[in-house]
């Protein structure tokens, strides 16, 4: 084990940084695997470094096999007594977690802006949503409740009820480095759950911070050891999570592709997946439109967290009388977005993740000149004083035919498609379904007949269509999720928690009989 120090960085640090580190626990040489309170790490050693300025912030020591083992024997043990507790009960902390969560707002939303890139007001909206979701699971923790049925059968009744299922495993992406854990630990505490979460291995500090932050909450309620766990580390501790028969439930989000192995590799053995993918989302904006509007809605879908969103708008199907005149508005609000520092309130735009995130972009632009995109705007790299990370880029709009093959694509980056449509609102609603996602859409318009069969069943295919408003960001209330290459997965609000629960159907024969279904006969 690794000698640990509280961080002491150089001059380059922002000090407001530092000082967020100090608070929120984070050290120079960093543990990467906990069971609460116990901190492990024998893996090898994760280098995090700011996509803001390129420092490095600290290194965090991964999670081997021996740790996995441990790690998730704790966490059986303590399903053991966790699903003793009463429901009421398990909410009760998570209200005490979402309090946690309100003393370290700032800090933690400043991390999640300083590791991962985005605006420190996105930051905070994360975290807000963590707080948002604490709520929401404080009132399900009284209504988990399953239904009374009337038996066929004279003198019996049936039920059903819904029990913990155990342990969660949780893989969660860079561009929620914190809100999607919660999303996920907050409805799996009150079912009655133990979490064990491998977070994005780019954004491993706001993980660990998390982990400190829950920890002080369990350990001041003398909960048992392993009901919140974190193992940090590379593709092979998911895989060893995701083949692991003692792990029931996997919440995956991701890409499609890494999806697609989860789910085959969890499908193997009969485990259950929620699975939250890509999204290529696009908004219709129709003559009936309010433009003003529709303008703000589209470029923070498309620029914000510098296109790094499963609900980042793709595409922006416009109708041809109006196509101009949107074209110019996007354009000139385009000219006014300031890239730069996202803890700058100033600046609209941060930095992508990281270097590779960058050279895809790039490509991806290479790749839309071939198939004969017409550039409004055309992104680039950026470099120079405040761009030293080299994860600065400027976001592009291109009108391109809507069956390129690049736009059916995600690309996870500030790129927009424009295209046109004309007619009915049917043809708008053909070209956007026609790709292989189907997490979000919108439609900007003042007419009812035109929302209404957006919203019908012949209308969008995604599992979120909203009505002037963009395709990005969501409310904890609903349940969050896509269909197709999606995963059709659904997490947080409405009624996601049966996911993270067994269901059973009880049947309660109170006569002196023994009466068969269906009137069947079996004398003896």
């Amino acid at each position: 084990m690794l000698p640990l120090k509280i961080i002491n960085k150089s001059v380059l640090m922002n000090k407001e940084i530092i000082n967020v580190l100090s608070a929120l626990g984070i050290k120079d040489k960093q543990l990467g695997c906990s069971t609460g309170t116990k901190w492990m790490g024998s893996g090898i050693i994760m280098k995090t470094n700011s996509p803001v300025d390129g420092n490095n912030i600290s290194d965090v020591v991964s999670t081997s096999i021996e740790d996995y083992e441990m790690t998730i024997e704790t966490a059986e043990n303590a399903f053991q007594i966790f699903r003793t507790i009463p429901s009421p009960k398990r909410g009760d902390l998570v209200r005490q977690f979402g309090d946690a969560l309100r003393n370290q707002k700032e800090n933690l939303g400043k991390l999640v802006s300083y590791e991962m890139g985005k605006s420190y007001q996105e930051g905070l909206g994360e975290v807000q949503e963590m707080i948002d979701i604490c709520e929401f699971a404080v009132g399900l923790s009284r209504q988990l409740h399953g239904l009374t049925m009337h038996s066929e059968r004279p003198l019996h009744r049936m039920y059903e009820q819904y029990h913990p299922i155990g342990i969660v495993g949780i893989i969660s992406a860079f561009n929620f480095p914190v809100a999607v854990w919660s999303w996920n630990i907050a409805l799996a505490l009150v079912c009655g759950d133990v979490c064990v979460w491998k977070p994005s291995e780019k954004t491993p500090l706001c993980s660990i911070a998390c982990q400190k932050i829950i920890e002080k909450v369990l350990t001041n309620n003398q909960m048992p050891e392993g009901i919140s766990c974190l193992i940090n580390g590379d593709a092979n501790v998911g895989k060893w999570m995701t083949e692991d028969k003692r792990i029931p439930l996997i919440s995956a989000t991701g890409s499609t592709k890494m999806g697609r192995k989860v789910s085959e590799v969890v499908g193997k053995r009969l485990g259950k997946t929620l699975l939250e993918l890509g999204g290529n989302n696009a908004i219709i904006i129709t003559p009936n439109a309010d433009i003003k509007m529709t303008i703000i809605g589209a470029v923070f879908g498309a620029v914000g967290t510098c296109g790094q969103r499963c609900t980042s708008t793709r595409r922006l199907i416009i109708h041809e009388d109006i196509y101009s005149k949107v074209v110019d508005s996007l354009k000139k609000a385009y000219n006014q977005l300031k890239i730069g520092d996202p803890l700058d309130i100033k600046n609209h735009i941060g930095p992508l993740i990281d270097k590779d995130s960058v050279n895809q972009y790039l490509n991806a632009i290479k790749q839309a000149d071939k198939e004969g995109a017409k550039w409004i705007v055309k992104g680039k790299s950026l470099s120079g004083k405040g761009y030293e990370s080299g994860c600065y880029v400027s976001p592009s709009i291109a009108e391109i035919d809507a069956d390129a093959s690049i736009v059916q694509t995600e690309t996870f980056a500030p790129l927009l498609y424009v295209m046109k449509y004309s007619g009915s609102i049917e043809n708008a609603i053909d070209i956007q379904n026609n790709v292989s996602q189907g997490l979000s859409s919108a439609i900007m318009t003042q007419n009812l007949q035109e929302a209404e069969t957006f919203l019908s069943h012949w209308g969008s295919d995604c599992g979120i269509a909203n009505v002037n408003i963009g395709t990005s960001g969501a409310e904890i209330g609903g349940a969050f999720g896509g269909e197709k290459d999606t995963g059709g997965g659904r997490e947080s609000g409405s009624d996601a928690w049966k996911i993270y629960m067994r269901r059973q159907t009880n049947t309660i024969n109170y006569s002196s009989d023994l009466p068969l279904a269906q009137g069947i006969k079996f004398d003896i």
